[in-house]
């Protein structure tokens, strides 16, 4: 069955422990529902670097990753469903959904 990236994009880092303890829940809801399908459940990540040919930026670029996750799906519309059951959408978040490609 094939994999797909979830890039997660924006959203907003719960500032008190019960928004903690609320958003944890709801993102272990959504990933506990997937089952098998969440390969990797993934991450939130930090600030990153845009490496391009001879420079650096540390901005994060346009549209800076928050996190990711490993998904199985049968298909891209499948891995979209999928996608759009996350917590991130609800705090003006986006996914981004790639197939990863097996070589």
């Amino acid at each position: 069955m094939p994999k797909y990236l979830f890039v997660y994009h924006g959203g907003k880092k719960p500032e008190s422990p019960k928004e903690i303890e609320e958003v944890m829940a709801k993102w272990g809801a959504w990933l506990g529902g997937m089952g098998a399908a969440a390969i990797d459940p993934g991450n939130p990540v930090g600030m990153s670097k845009t490496v391009s040919n001879g420079s650096v930026a540390d901005n994060g670029g346009a549209n800076p990753a928050s996190g990711y996750g490993v998904i199985s799906a049968s298909s891209m519309d499948n891995a979209v469903t999928l996608a759009k059951g996350c917590p991130i959408l609800e705090v003006d978040g986006t996914v981004e959904v790639a197939e990863i490609m097996e070589m």
